[in-house]
């Protein structure tokens, strides 16, 4: 089994610098990186990560919590854990998913936390002593990644608005929170522009819930109409109800939802929808949260992810 003086010497380098290549690469050129990786790889050599976590007091272990119902958004979570975990691998860490009872179990270096309301931060997250990135927008002053619900929203109405509809309708998420207020805010926005009434209706994240009351919203509509949901899941449920009042789509009502994650592929017509780049964001949050781990809890501030309007069949 190589050691750590093999590959200093197969590199021509200090042990010391093979250490921070692998300790502290911050430190280290790239070209240094570049001679002692080649070395690593060529003599088949792992560092030894456990005890390099011992002598740092660290666990080398992050935990996910997820506060909210998965069986409402197992798809999207999905690919959150895929770019979490993906980037704690890059950097040896391993993932432990948590809840609202299992989150004291176990040491870790640092939380991601997904699915909060404002109640969970003055009770839960609060007196968490370690090192805390949120995934989503809050405004409670914690570092944070999210999409720019705003310019998603704005971008799918002026998307129908320009389908000639008369009636344009928000199908909303009855949640207090930032990203459903900005969501709501980018309809807002864009029906302020194109002169039309505005009309909000609220619900659970739910497609038995939207079903139910696109039933009653658009039975009313004698003219073409759109509904922008703040959801796919919520879009679903409207193009039931759509289908079973006899309604064609998009002729008669085109239909948008929000997310982007495998949901909006199986609808049947096929969904247009707001993208996230969910793996990418979740990247972005292992990123911050070891980088804020390395710099002993400092601020890391928040970064916003660039939606993407997916145009298919339901406004097509």
């Amino acid at each position: 089994m190589a050691t750590l003086s093999d590959v200093a010497k197969k590199a021509n380098v200090s042990k010391m610098t093979v250490s921070r290549v692998i300790n502290h690469p911050e430190t280290v050129t790239d070209e240094l990186k570049k001679l002692v990786h080649s070395a690593m790889k060529e003599l088949n050599y792992i560092p030894n990560y456990a005890a390099r976590a011992l002598v740092q007091n660290r666990t080398q272990v992050v935990k996910l919590l997820i506060l909210e119902e998965m069986d409402t958004t197992e798809p999207y979570y999905m690919n959150l854990l895929t770019g979490i975990s993906r980037e704690l691998d890059r950097h040896h860490y391993a993932l432990q998913l948590v809840t609202r009872k299992s989150l004291n179990i176990g040491q870790c270096d640092g939380i991601i936390a997904t699915g909060l309301r404002k109640a969970d931060f003055e009770g839960l997250i609060k007196v968490f002593e370690k090192p805390v990135v949120v995934f989503g927008q809050n405004e409670m002053g914690y570092d944070f990644i999210d999409v720019n619900n705003e310019k998603g929203t704005y971008m799918a109405t002026r998307h129908v608005i320009g389908l000639g509809v008369r009636n344009v309708v928000f199908f909303g998420i009855d949640l207090d929170e930032p990203f459903e207020r900005s969501r709501e805010k980018g309809y807002l926005q864009a029906m302020e522009g194109s002169l039309k009434k505005a009309a909000i209706f609220r619900m659970e994240n739910s497609s038995k819930k939207s079903e139910a009351r696109a039933r009653e919203v658009l039975a009313s509509f004698d003219a073409p109409a759109a509904v922008v949901c703040a959801s796919d899941r919520i879009a679903l449920g409207v193009i039931r109800a759509v289908q079973s009042l006899g309604k064609r789509i998009p002729e008669d009502v085109a239909v948008t939802g929000y997310d982007g994650v495998f949901l909006d592929r199986i609808a049947s017509p096929r969904l247009t929808t707001v993208r996230q780049p969910v793996v990418e964001m979740g990247e972005a949050c292992a990123r911050i949260l070891l980088k804020k781990i390395n710099e002993d809890g400092a601020p890391q501030g928040n970064q916003f992810f660039e939606p993407e309007l997916i145009v298919r069949e339901s406004t097509l």
